[in-house]
């Protein structure tokens, strides 16, 4: 839970953290219990779920930040579609000239094409994964299963009975894309309660190389953490990071 002191007028929720209006900064995750730096601050709510923090709370206020909060959370959505697509389409480019030489006279060429529609398809689903919001309505999810599929190698010190309130496909896809931008050194998985959250945090080592596409990392991730499962992503600089997820109630 960590934020970059800040002298905003309010803090508005976007997913299942916060950033501050106008300079956003990030802070998280959104609780009433973890109110950003830089206060005091009143909590602000609409039918009992925290949408920001300012200097003066009310009704008022609080549809403001909500109506911020969602207008970032769709610019940052299509910010991330767009550059997306357009890496979509470098790709497909570059593929279609590489199939043409080798239909004309190049055939050694045959492994490059296999290699770029391998690419493309990687970029066409990091792409639908941004775009499309899941369908599957949050339900309680146990951690350990999710990561037997996304994270089957990695080092896991839990409790067998964490439980996250979330979309199982989701869950997969977020830990998936995780496990890939860490890269393929040794993984740590930790998972703790904090509150009515489960923080999971995840280290490489050796650190991380960085990705050909860095939309398909970070962004990506922060994307379907925040927003697709009202959680929150905290990136350090040390090749870990932190996933925090709302906690299943039943836990």
């Amino acid at each position: 839970m960590t934020a970059t002191r800040t002298a905003s007028l309010m803090w508005v929720r976007v997913g299942g953290g916060m950033e501050s209006v106008p300079d956003r900064k990030r802070h998280g995750p959104a609780d009433a219990a973890f109110p950003p730096p830089g206060g005091p601050w009143e909590p602000l709510a609409l039918g009992g779920r925290l949408v920001g923090w300012a200097e003066h709370g009310g009704l008022a206020a609080a549809r403001r930040s909500a109506e911020i909060g969602a207008r970032l959370a769709e610019e940052e959505r299509t910010h991330l579609v767009g550059r997306l697509g357009h890496k979509l389409r470098s790709a497909v480019l570059a593929l279609q000239e590489s199939a043409r030489q080798a239909a004309f006279g190049r055939p050694e060429l045959l492994e490059t094409v296999f290699e770029q529609a391998q690419e493309v398809g990687r970029r066409a689903a990091a792409l639908e994964a941004a775009a499309n919001a899941p369908k599957e309505r949050p339900r309680g999810v146990v951690l350990g299963a999710v990561l037997n599929g996304a994270m089957p190698f990695a080092t896991r010190r839990m409790p067998d009975d964490a439980a996250v309130l979330g979309s199982e496909p989701a869950l997969v896809e977020a830990f998936t894309r995780l496990r890939d931008w860490l890269g393929g050194g040794n993984l740590q998985v930790a998972a703790e309660a904090v509150g009515a959250w489960w923080k999971v945090s995840v280290c490489s080592d050796p650190e991380p190389a960085p990705l050909p596409v860095p939309e398909m990392g970070e962004p990506l991730i922060r994307l379907i953490v925040d927003t697709h499962l009202n959680g929150w992503l905290d990136v350090g600089s040390d090749g870990c990071a932190d996933v925090y997820l709302p906690a299943y109630a039943g836990r």
